[in-house]
Parts: C-alpha cells; sequence; structure tokens
C-alpha cells in the first residue's frame, strides 16, 4: 500500500497514542515496523491477536510484561566474546524473569480452559530457561549489582571489607570525639581518594600525623588519614582491589554462561516485545471504546457509529458509514464546515486501521473490506516548487491514482473538480467518476457542484449523501445523511439573519427554475427524512416497551407454574400421608377380623374380598407424577453437573468451577486459588457470574459474587493505577473478614514499594504491616494485618 496514504490520513498519530501504552523497547520497534497490509490471512491473523489482547485485558488485566530494553547490542557483544556489565546482564536476567512468569501465567489461563485464537502460539515459542534465570537472579539484583551470593569467595571479600571499614571507623570516631575536637574543622568522619580521613584545621596539622589527601577551597581545612588509620586503609584497598577482580571474573563467567542461548534470548525479547505491543492495541480499544472489526468477504464496508480517533472523543459526533453492498460509490455534497472531509477521512483512516490489525473506533458487528490500495485527494495540495495551482496539484494526483485503480481500490476525493470554471469542474468530475465506475472501484468523494446532486440518482452503485445542517441553530450537526444529497441553505439563513423578504423571493425568481426545484425536492427528502425517523424512534420504543412486558410476563407465567406444581406436590404429599395412616388402621381392622373369624368359627370373608378392600385402599394413594412435571423436570436437569460449571458451595458459602469427577458423587473444584474434594451433595449449580470490563490478575470482588483472594500482584502496574487498585482490594479484603493479606508490589526502583507503605500508615483498618519473609519475596511483598 502506499505510504502517502499514510501521511494524509494520519496513521503515524494514531500509532503515537498506541506507543503511550507500549513499556518494552521490542514492542516499540514493533509498533514502529507496523503498516497496513492487503494480505487477507495476515490481517485476520492480526485482529485475532488484538482480539485475544482484549479478551485478557478484560479477564486478567493484561498480559503482565514489565519494562524491558532492547538487548541485542548486548546479545552481539556475547557473540563476539566480549563480557556484559551488571546493569546489561541485569537486563538480559530480566528478560529470562520475564519468560518464566509468562509461562506460568498462559499455564494458568490453560488450566483455567481459557481459548485464545493466536495467544498460545506465542506463548509455545518463549523458551525457558530455570537455570541460567537463577543463576543470573542469584548474581544480579535489578539495579546491575553483584550480589554477595554471586560467589563464596566474593562474600567473604566483602565481610572483610566490612569488618575493616568497622574498625577504621571505631578508631577515627575515637579521635574526633575525644579531647582532639578542637583541632577539628568539624567532628565527622569522611572519604577523599578512597580512603577514609578527617577535617584537620590547618593550624594543627601536625597533631595526628599521618597523610593528607586533600584540602578544602580555602585552605583552612586539611583532610588528613591520621597514622593510626593507614595501615587499615591499606588493607580496607587491598580488600577493595580483590572484590573488583572477583566481581570481573563474575561478569566474565556470567557472560560465557549465556553464549549458548543468545538465539534463545533474543527471540524471547522479540516474543515479549509481541505481547507487549498486544497489549498496547488492547489498551488503546479500551481507552478509546473501540472493537475488532470483521473481515467482509465481499469488501462490503460497514462501520457502524464511526468515529475520528484524533478527534476529541467528548466532541466527536459517530456516524454510520456504510460502502460496497447497495452502492460503491458515494458522492458527499453540502457546504463548508459541515464534516465533509472528517466524514472522508474516518472512512480512510479506520479502514487503513484495521488492514493494520488495530481496533477501530466503532461499535460492534461493524465490518471492513481488504483493499490492495487505498488512494486519497484531500486538502490543497499546492505545490510552489513545481509551479502547480491547486486544481493542476489535484490533476496531478487524479491521473496517478487513475492509472493504478482496480476493483480492489478504495479512492477518497475531497472537494473532486474544485479549483477551475464550475461548470467545466462539474463536468470533469463526473467523468472522473464514471471513469472509476467503470474500474468497479469503491469512491467516496465530496463536491460543491449541484450537477453532482444529480449524479446519485442518474448512475448505478452510486448513492448521494449530505451533511446535515440544523437552520434554526445557523450549525451543522455533522451528521451524514445517505440517500439525502445536499442543498444550499443561503435562503433559509439570509432570512433569519434578517435579510429583507422581498430580496430573497427575488433571489429565487433569478434562480435557475431547475436548481431551485432540486433544492425544494431536497428539502421535502429532509423533512421526510425527519418524520420517518421520529416515526422509527417511537416505534423502536413502544417495541422495547413491549419486550420488557413479555419477558416480564414470561417470568410471572413460569413462576406461577412453579408456585403452582410445589403447591399440589405438598398436597399430595399430604393426602398420601392420610392414605397411608389410614392403609395402616384399615390392615389392623382386618387382622382383627381375620383373627376373629379363625377364633370364634364364624362364617369366613372371601380371601379375595379381603384383597380388593386392600387394593381399593392403595388406589387412594396420589401420585407424585414428577415424570410429567417439566418445572420439576427442569429443576433436575439443571442439578446435573458437569465438567466447566460454576457452582456454590454450601458448606463454605463460596462460589467455584468444578474441574473434574473425583470419584462417585465426588468432585474437583477450583475455590480461587484452593482445589478441594467436595461431595456432590455440597455442590450447588451457580449462574455464570458476568465478567467486568477489566479485571487485573487477582480480581477484587464482593464477598456475594466470589472469592476474594488473599494476594494482590501490583507488578507492572503504573504508580497511580496500582494504588487505586490497593484501595479497592483493602476495602473488599475488609469486607470478606480476611486477617491479612499480601501485596506483591516488586523491587523496582522503589518507588512503588515506598509509595504502598506510606499510604498503609494512614489506613484507619490497618493494624500493622512488614515486608514478607526472603522465602516469600522479601521486600518485594508486603504483608498488611487488619484491626
Amino acid at each position: 500500500m502506499n505510504t502517502k496514504i499514510l501521511d494524509v490520513l494520519g496513521f503515524e498519530q494514531v500509532k503515537s497514542q498506541i506507543g503511550q501504552y507500549i513499556v518494552t523497547a521490542q514492542g516499540k520497534e514493533a509498533l514502529a515496523k507496523l503498516v497496513p497490509s492487503s494480505d487477507e490471512q495476515v490481517i485476520s491473523s492480526w485482529l485475532a491477536e488484538t482480539e485475544d489482547a482484549i479478551k485478557i485485558q478484560r479477564l486478567r488485566g493484561g498480559i503482565p510484561v514489565p519494562k524491558i530494553e532492547n538487548i541485542r547490542p548486548q546479545m552481539k557483544r556475547i557473540e563476539i566474546g566480549a563480557d556484559l556489565n551488571g546493569i546489561e546482564l541485569a537486563q538480559v536476567a530480566r528478560v529470562l524473569s520475564t519468560t518464566q512468569e509468562l509461562k506460568r501465567f498462559f499455564a494458568d489461563l490453560s488450566e483455567s480452559e481459557i481459548e485464545f485464537s493466536r495467544l498460545y502460539h506465542w506463548e509455545e515459542q518463549l523458551v525457558s530457561l530455570p537455570t541460567l534465570n537463577r543463576r543470573l537472579k542469584e548474581a544480579i539484583d535489578e539495579d546491575g549489582r553483584v550480589t554477595d551470593d554471586a560467589s563464596p569467595a566474593l562474600r567473604g571479600i566483602r565481610q572483610s571489607i566490612r569488618r575493616t571499614e568497622r574498625t577504621i571507623r571505631e578508631t577515627l570516631d575515637g579521635i574526633v570525639r575525644g579531647g582532639n575536637a578542637k583541632y577539628l574543622s568539624d567532628t565527622i568522619v569522611t572519604m577523599r581518594n578512597e580512603r577514609y580521613v578527617i577535617p584537620v584545621k590547618q593550624e594543627y596539622r601536625g597533631v595526628f600525623g599521618g597523610v593528607v589527601h586533600d584540602q578544602s577551597s580555602s585552605g583552612q581545612t586539611l583532610f588528613i588519614e591520621p597514622k593510626q588509620v593507614v595501615e587499615q586503609n591499606n588493607r580496607l584497598r587491598q580488600h577493595q582491589i580483590a572484590e573488583r577482580d572477583e566481581i570481573t571474573r563474575i561478569l566474565a563467567e556470567l557472560s560465557a554462561e549465556l553464549a549458548p542461548y543468545q538465539r534463545e534470548i533474543l527471540h524471547n525479547a522479540y516474543v515479549i516485545g509481541i505481547m507487549d505491543f498486544m497489549n498496547a492495541k488492547a489498551r488503546f480499544g479500551k481507552e478509546m471504546k473501540a472493537v475488532v472489526p470483521a473481515i467482509n468477504q465481499d469488501n462490503h464496508v460497514f462501520f457502524k457509529q464511526a468515529r475520528h480517533p484524533l478527534i476529541n472523543q467528548e466532541k466527536v459526533v459517530p456516524n454510520d458509514i456504510t460502502i460496497g453492498k447497495d452502492y460503491q460509490a458515494v458522492v458527499i455534497t453540502g457546504p463548508n464546515t459541515g464534516g465533509k472531509t472528517i466524514t472522508l477521512k474516518t472512512l480512510g483512516l479506520l479502514q487503513i486501521m484495521g488492514q493494520a490489525g488495530l481496533p477501530i473506533l466503532a461499535e460492534e458487528e461493524s465490518q471492513m473490506g481488504v483493499f490492495n490500495e487505498i488512494f486519497a485527494d484531500i486538502g490543497d495540495e499546492q505545490s510552489i516548487e513545481q509551479s502547480l495551482s491547486t486544481f493542476s496539484s489535484h490533476m496531478t494526483t487524479i491521473v496517478d491514482v487513475l492509472k493504478k485503480v482496480d476493483e480492489t481500490s478504495l479512492v477518497l476525493f475531497d472537494e473532486l473538480g474544485a479549483g477551475t470554471d464550475p461548470q467545466e469542474g462539474a463536468a470533469l468530475a463526473i467523468a472522473i467518476l464514471d471513469e472509476l465506475g467503470a474500474k468497479s472501484a469503491y469512491v467516496m468523494a465530496t463536491t460543491h457542484y449541484p450537477e453532482l446532486k444529480v449524479y446519485g440518482y442518474n448512475r448505478s452503485n452510486t448513492i448521494n449523501a449530505s451533511m446535515e445542517f440544523d437552520v434554526d441553530t445557523l450549525s451543522p450537526t455533522y451528521r451524514l445523511l445517505i440517500g439525502v444529497p445536499g442543498r444550499s441553505n443561503a435562503f433559509e439563513i439570509s432570512k433569519r439573519l434578517g435579510l429583507p423578504d422581498t430580496i430573497i423571493d427575488q433571489a429565487k425568481e433569478i434562480m435557475d427554475g431547475e436548481s431551485q426545484d432540486l433544492n425544494e425536492m431536497i428539502a421535502d427528502l429532509e423533512n421526510r427524512r425527519k418524520m420517518t425517523e421520529t416515526e422509527y424512534l417511537e416505534v423502536r420504543h413502544h417495541v422495547k416497551e413491549a419486550a420488557r412486558l413479555h419477558q416480564e410476563l414470561e417470568a410471572a407465567y413460569s413462576y406461577f407454574f412453579e408456585e403452582r406444581e410445589k403447591e399440589l406436590a405438598k398436597a399430595r404429599q399430604k393426602a398420601n400421608q392420610i392414605v397411608e395412616e389410614a392403609k395402616e388402621e384399615s390392615e389392623k381392622i382386618i387382622a382383627d377380623i381375620r383373627k376373629m373369624q379363625l377364633a370364634g368359627g364364624q362364617t369366613k370373608v372371601k380371601e379375595h374380598e379381603l384383597i380388593d378392600a386392600r387394593t381399593k385402599l392403595s388406589g387412594l394413594q396420589q401420585e407424585e407424577h414428577l415424570q410429567k412435571n417439566k418445572v420439576l423436570q427442569k429443576a433436575k436437569a439443571a442439578k446435573t453437573l458437569k465438567e466447566g460449571d460454576e457452582v456454590l458451595v454450601t458448606s463454605y458459602g463460596q462460589r467455584g468451577v468444578l474441574l473434574k469427577k473425583a470419584g462417585k458423587n465426588q468432585w474437583q473444584v477450583q475455590i480461587g486459588i484452593l482445589k478441594m474434594n467436595l461431595p456432590e451433595t455440597d455442590l450447588q449449580p451457580a449462574a455464570p457470574v458476568k465478567e467486568p470490563t477489566q479485571r487485573i490478575v487477582n480480581t477484587i470482588r464482593s464477598a456475594d459474587s466470589s472469592p476474594v483472594v488473599n494476594q494482590l500482584d501490583l507488578r507492572g502496574k503504573r504508580y497511580e493505577e496500582a494504588l487505586n487498585e490497593v484501595d479497592q482490594y483493602l476495602d473488599a479484603a475488609i469486607l470478606a473478614g480476611y486477617p491479612q493479606v499480601t501485596i506483591v508490589h516488586g523491587k523496582g526502583t522503589g518507588a512503588l514499594r515506598q509509595g504502598i507503605t506510606d499510604y498503609l500508615k494512614n489506613h484507619r483498618s490497618v493494624k500493622s504491616f512488614e515486608f514478607a519473609p526472603a522465602n516469600q519475596g522479601g521486600n518485594g511483598a508486603t504483608i498488611v494485618k487488619f484491626n
């Protein structure tokens, strides 16, 4: 696709908006290289990735990708045998640790049976190197400092340094705090040339002996290393040199360990950048309320309530823009400042964004085409260098377009034929549109020429359109009207501004009769459209009200039958109970009669008569007819459990998800982060909870909808966003009755950790807080206890 169209429509500005959400160098590279594609398969993959990213943004708050620097130069140095410094190794270690975190993150998504179109494809390309990652994390901290755990030798050297420094300080403290304080400019211990010294007044330089290392700018103070600590400072210096040598050895060793895996590390960084870019597209979509369009196989474009991304979203007027299905050419007429050019740019820019795999600013059910080329002639492109007039410049562009255009092209012309004699310009505009129509190109053009208002009625696959103008307020509404050509509002505006009616009537008489008839026809169309729109809105209101009443009636109807069946069941049960009691009583009577017969020798009651009497008594019992009770059948069916169902665990009062059958009448249930085997009698089917618009990895919900997890993960969050989530999370945890929770904020620069500490100090419900134990994150996590 030609690059000129990207500049004309402002594609780079849209990329800049997305760029503010990218945190990795690799993600920025992916965005910089992004251009629209004309390959439908590639576009489908890009859009699927964007849809996956939006889904994961909604379910988990996005993919956890931290800030990562470009490690390509480091890997190049490794390739040629050079050693990396601590900061460079820390940057590589961040890639490896992020890779492992992403592998765990996607494993959790997979266990939750969350499906994606493309995300798992990228996750499979990540290569986890746990041994190397563990070694780097032990040896290098996030700031690039070599840690004491890097080697036993380094640990011993640093312990010696600390002991020696402590001895030197104790000796010097004894000097500055004793009777010698009067010889000092200040009672402090400081350093010069990496050696501990004290500030001595110039006139007392011989009191302490030793070595002078520096003096103040005035010369009144000398920084002297007393003779008591010269040997100790020498020893300290030897330890420091040993430390430096050991660090150099460790860095060389770690660099050598990276060499066999440089290709995997580079590819991991690339995949992380792709995921970061996907995250950015999703966050842009959420911020701008954008959607992923469907690709129409017939190249029919329908952008529902489309908005231009570079206009203030609180002021922009959305419009339905469609082309391709019923018509391939749209001619927009009407006065200036009505929004014609913005409509033209909105169509072109949203189509380009779609073909670049970006979410577009429209509503659900929007569809896009796939064009091999998008051409545009928008704005005044007069060239001083080439001595071309505005008209000549436009014509040069149009000639170039006509040479390249075909049935897979979208052409956008602003003020077609402008800049020359109106009659000739209109004729040229019509001829150009005919030529584009003959090549089956998709065209949207704006014009002032009244001749083109009739064009849409006389040409197949062509329709007129205009931008609505409110004569009452003398201002445009910026609404696109398909099927209604624009008309001049000069007479109405002049009348409202006070021009005498005689002048207006005379102007109407002078005006060409055909043009006046056309304006009257357009005015009639507008009136009919407004009337139809009013009726449509009224009908929609009635349909909506009828649908609501129908829904309420269905609910009431279902409730009535359910309650009736319940009452009938109670009645049958009661009747059965009475009959059972009667049967027992009758059996006793019959037994007594038979005993009396046998004892007294009276005429025997025939056995079949006794059986018949007993049968009649049994016939009094009411059948519950459960198999014919549709309401109870539905309830019984609802009780049937299967994998993936959401259930209510009655013994705990918590919601969970069925994982698998654990035995006869036993299920394995996921409750928050716990997996438990529970009896089926303890489980009740529960309606799925509606997904929120955004959810972070540790989602906070109220106790009546789903459990609050006892850990909040803030790694990768911005400062303000993180504090807001902490505020909401603590409220939810307190309501859930937790005695304590854990907040994972990472180590990083320490700004987020300090911000959370300051916040917890002022929280009235926080009893105490402390960093987690070393095996649970250390100062990268804070344990909070409540009152």
